[in-house]
């Protein structure tokens, strides 16, 4: 996103979303649902687990360190029939899937750069604990905020987030009981001057049966289905006119779908678990890392900040970048770009919030409570910009703070 966004009379921008049947995201569910089981039973467990998907099985492989013990099997299964995968007709079947396990232990080499000494259940974040623990790896790490909607998330995938768990819940209470578990969406908004202006474009795919009720499904049912249970109650009618375009199941048939249409990896679906784009990506996936990967801390902190300087009104669009070494806790840069929309400079707005935010891995593990098993939950429909659940690193909790250290 630069500042010419801001010139421009009409400038359209898409983002996309994919539903919780989508191969890639059955992955990070899996990799999420480990990671949050083995947190449950030791909060200091280190997880690095990711999950592979094809027709018939699924692999769940990696690196953990834990006191705690996981029935992979079982968990694994239960992830695919949450999602809905309970009939081979689906393409997956919970049930009679492989599941293979290839599991070790964390290096070494890594684990003694944020190791727990004397691991317990309990911890007191003291000044020395907490310079104690350097970051888990090296990286970089992005957070974004803008003031187009409720949530300081971006219109275009706000909407398209908002469509996927729509789809989700038509199909799971069985108004379209015709849908199956994959599919995506794809929303463009035309700007006009860095404002949204309206929904350009609308694009919902969906699995879907090959019959329904001993009749073919017909494109026009599936596409009258879409607008009228999953379009209409989403997105608002003051953004669409005459003239916005709605495709649904654009290739005409999307029988084939899940792992049997597509191999799923986690964290093959980082631009969806965050900004749409619009925001820029350090590239570390989130899913299946315990909190000592900054990949996935220093992230969702990144948003923590950005959203609440927008919140104070000290920027209406805001993106942080933090760099991290591995074993050092400070982090090697600090980066502020408010596109032009801040009413400090961005040098300054850096400053302040190197002094009104504590951004050492375990400080952030402490401020955002990161030792729960929350993530499963992040593992759908974006880590960001969420109202239908409360992430602290969504809370808007440091406003006062940064509008004090502002001088406002």
């Amino acid at each position: 996103m630069t500042t010419s966004f801001a010139n421009l009379p009409k400038y359209l921008f898409t983002s996309e979303s994919v539903t919780e049947g989508h191969p890639d995201k059955l992955c990070d569910q899996i990799s999420d649902a480990v990671l949050d089981e083995l947190l449950r039973q030791d909060p200091f467990s280190r997880v690095a687990c990711e999950t592979a998907a094809k027709t018939g099985y699924v692999m769940v492989f990696g690196e953990v360190t834990t006191n705690g013990f996981v029935d992979i099997d079982t968990l694994a299964r239960k992830v695919i029939k949450d999602i809905g995968y309970d009939r081979g007709k689906k393409g997956f079947d919970a049930d009679v899937c492989g599941v293979l396990t290839a599991l070790a232990g964390q290096s070494p080499d890594i684990s003694q750069g944020v190791d727990q000494k004397g691991r317990t259940q309990e911890v007191e974040y003291t000044e020395e604990y907490i310079n104690s623990g350097g970051a888990g790896d090296q990286g970089m790490m992005f957070g974004y905020a803008c003031d187009e909607t409720p949530t300081l998330l971006p219109m275009p995938i706000y909407y398209a987030h908002k469509l996927t768990r729509r789809m989700a819940e038509v199909r799971k209470a069985g108004i379209l009981p015709w849908m199956y578990p994959d599919g995506k969406s794809q929303v463009t908004i035309e700007y006009a001057y860095g404002k949204p202006k309206r929904v350009h474009t609308v694009l919902v795919s969906t699995q879907h049966a090959d019959k329904f009720e001993g009749v073919h499904l017909s494109n026009d049912t599936i596409r009258k289905g879409i607008i009228e249970h999953v379009i209409k109650p989403v997105i608002p009618a003051e953004l669409m006119d005459e003239d916005t375009i709605i495709y649904t199941n654009p290739t005409g048939r999307f029988v084939v779908g899940g792992p049997m249409g597509d191999a799923g990896l986690t964290g093959r679906k980082i631009i969806c678990d965050s900004y749409g784009g619009m925001g820029r990506h350090g590239g570390g996936a989130f899913s299946g890392k315990d909190p000592t990967k900054v990949d996935r801390t220093a992230a969702y902190a990144a948003r923590w900040v950005a959203k609440n300087i927008v919140a104070a009104g000290l920027a209406t669009r805001c993106e942080l970048q933090f760099a991290y070494a591995i074993g050092i806790p400070e982090p090697l840069s600090v980066n502020v770009d408010t596109f032009g929309t801040g009413v400090i400079a961005d040098d300054k707005l850096a400053e302040i919030v190197q002094q009104v935010f504590d951004l050492r891995p375990r400080a952030l593990i402490r401020d955002l409570d990161l030792l729960k098993p929350i993530y499963r939950q992040t593992s759908n429909y974006g880590h960001f910009g969420r109202d239908d659940v409360d992430f602290s690193w969504e809370r808007t909790d440091r406003v006062e703070a940064l509008k004090k250290a502002a001088g406002i």
